[in-house]
C-alpha cells in the first residue's frame, strides 16, 4: 500500500502522491515479513547487474522494467576523507557512473516502469539538471513522450544533458520552486506521470 508520511493513513497502490487528509507525501508501505519469506541473498545475486536485481524490494517488477542499466556503480575507498572524519574504513558510492551520470537514474527507472504499468504515455518532471537527463533517457528507452520543465537560466550543459534524448523542454522564467509549482498544477490537468 501507500502510507502518508505525516498522518499514517493508508492508500491503495495507485498513481497518487499526496494524502487527501493532511496533504503529506505518500510513501510505499512494505510488508517486511512477506519480503523476508520471499527474498534471499541468492535471489538478489542471481539478478541482473542493475537496480533490478532488487526488484522484490521495489514497487515494480523487473519483467517489463524500463532499464537503461542503472545501479551497480562502484564503491570508492575514501581514505583521506575517512581520516578527516576519524573513520578507518569509509567508502563512497560513485553514482556518476550511472548511464546518465546521475544519482537519479535508479529512482527514475522505477518511476518510469510504474508509469508504464499504469499506461501513462508521457513522463514529465521539474528539474535543475540531474532529473532532467534521467527522465529524458528513460522516456526515450520506454518510447514515451517526455516534458521537462526547467528554470530558464539553467546552465547550458545541464540542458544539453537532457536535450539529447529528445524531450520537450520548457524553460520557465522563475526559480525551481516556480517550476515545481507549475508542474503540480499541470499534474492536475494532464494525464502525465510526473517523476518529482
Amino acid at each position: 500500500s501507500l502510507r502518508c508520511k505525516e498522518c499514517g493513513r493508508d492508500y491503495p497502490q495507485e498513481p497518487i502522491y499526496v494524502c487527501d487528509f493532511c496533504f503529506g507525501p505518500l510513501e510505499v508501505n512494505y510488508d517486511y515479513d512477506a519480503i523476508a519469506k520471499n527474498i534471499s541473498r541468492e535471489s538478489i545475486q542471481d539478478g541482473p547487474l542493475t537496480i533490478w536485481r532488487y526488484d522484490e524490494l521495489l514497487p515494480a517488477s523487473r519483467d517489463n522494467a524500463v532499464n537503461i542499466g542503472a545501479g551497480m556503480t562502484p564503491l570508492l575507498k575514501a581514505d583521506n576523507l575517512g581520516k578527516e572524519l576519524g573513520l578507518n574504513n569509509l567508502w563512497i558510492k560513485n553514482d556518476a557512473a550511472n548511464p546518465t551520470h546521475s544519482f537519479k537514474d535508479r529512482v527514475v527507472s522505477v518511476a518510469a516502469t510504474k508509469a508504464m504499468e499504469y499506461e501513462f504515455k508521457t513522463l514529465a518532471c521539474a528539474s535543475t539538471g540531474n532529473l532532467a537527463g534521467s527522465v529524458g533517457a528513460h522516456a526515450a528507452k520506454a518510447g514515451m513522450n517526455s516534458y521537462i520543465f526547467i528554470p530558464s537560466d539553467l546552465e547550458r550543459g545541464k540542458v544539453v544533458g537532457a536535450a539529447i534524448y529528445g524531450p520537450t523542454l520548457v524553460a520557465v522564467d522563475g526559480s525551481y520552486d516556480d517550476v515545481n509549482r507549475l508542474c503540480s498544477e499541470l499534474a492536475d490537468t494532464y494525464p502525465w506521470a510526473f517523476v518529482n
